[in-house]
């Protein structure tokens, strides 16, 4: 029995997270002997994109090509997702937490009839049940949780695991799904994407400011210092609130979490 994945892509490129959710489900399938991995990606992206997912330990990627789905709309997303799921037989789905992942697997844990489990930081205890560690309250704690259903859902939190690049190339399959108008209903009209060389959620340094800086004129020296140290640059809520920068690199609890 395989595991699945739900990977997300921007701009022609499969996201770190999700790769990032790739290497736990990989890990996962040495831990309980499940099998293969067997990613899914939906909308508009090239075959040899896909088939790099294979150096973060995905075996197959399976690919719904088609355009309404590039946007991510949400209830498109999960049924072109729980479909998947089905036809594979598995049990188990892995994703990365993300705005898209969240909707995404909460409309597919009714769907699968799955036990959701979010923020999860390690693989889960499988010795006495099925326990899943996750962050709570912002990164200030950790919960265990028990997963009881037999269909699982595992949303990994960033940078909580070990990226795994040393796969081979992962076989791309057509993947045909079923989707109604229904599933269209909502249409994303325009989309804002965070900008910078590295971003927030990505970064392994963030070097951050506040209204000490007396203002934009000043954020230079922000900027600099981040491009020397390959990092990614953040502000507190006020800096962003008045418009010295924009909100995205807002860092916090109310903000972009790291």
């Amino acid at each position: 029995m395989s595991i699945l994945v739900y990977i997300e892509h921007a701009e022609g490129k499969v996201k770190k997270t999700s790769l990032e959710a790739v290497s736990f489900a990989n890990k996962l399938a040495a831990q309980t002997g499940e099998g293969d991995v067997i990613a899914v990606a939906l909308g508009t992206v090239d075959s040899a994109e896909l088939a790099s997912v294979g150096k973060a330990g995905a075996a197959k990627v399976l690919h719904a090509d088609d355009s309404r789905l590039t946007d991510g709309v949400i209830q498109a997303h999960a049924s072109a997702v729980a479909q998947a799921f089905t036809g594979i037989g598995t049990k188990t789905l892995v994703l990365a937490k993300s705005s898209l992942g969240d909707a995404v697997a909460a409309r597919l844990a009714i769907k699968l009839n799955a036990g959701l489990v979010s923020n999860v930081v390690e693989l889960p205890n499988t010795s006495n049940g099925y326990v899943v560690k996750r962050s709570i309250y912002t990164g200030k704690a950790f919960a265990e949780t028990t997963i009881t259903t037999d269909n699982k859902i595992l949303a990994i939190k960033k940078n909580a695991v070990d990226l795994k690049t040393d796969g081979g190339d992962a076989i791309v399959e057509k993947l045909s799904v079923n989707l109604s108008d229904s599933d269209f209903a909502s249409k994303i009209i325009t989309t804002e994407r965070a900008t910078g060389e590295i971003l927030l959620p990505e970064a392994d340094i963030v070097v951050s400011g506040g209204r000490g800086l007396k203002g934009p004129e000043n954020w230079g020296m922000i900027e600099d210092l981040a491009k020397t140290l390959g990092a990614a640059t953040g502000c507190s809520k006020p800096v962003s609130d008045i418009g010295w920068r924009p909100h995205h690199e807002h860092v916090g609890q109310t903000g972009v979490k790291v």
